[in-house]
């Protein structure tokens, strides 16, 4: 199988996992139930889910208020994007 079939469809995954996430926390802290941590939210983004994450952060209005979240997220973003766009994509031109 390729592996830039595989890395793409790993970040789908990881995008859908990170903003599912976001929503399930959102509902639980509606509902006064045990929340997710929030270094489980980190972990996804930093795991390469941050658009999902960010998106999920807007869509259900939560951790908007944070912060952590609000500087945090894009400051991951735009490192995650310097990492590709310096290292990944050459080896990705090379196939």
């Amino acid at each position: 199988m390729d592996t830039t079939f595989i890395f793409f469809m790993y970040l789908m995954l990881v995008n859908i996992v990170a903003f599912y996430l976001m929503g399930l926390d959102k509902r639980k802290a509606k509902k006064k139930k045990f929340r997710i941590s929030e270094r489980t939210l980190f972990t996804s983004a930093i795991a390469g889910g941050t658009p999902g994450a960010i998106a999920g952060m807007y869509v259900f209005r939560h951790k908007t208020r944070h912060p952590s979240f609000k500087i945090g997220m894009p400051m991951i973003l735009l490192l995650q994007l310097y990492i590709f766009i310096r290292f990944l994509l050459p080896l990705f031109a090379l196939v």
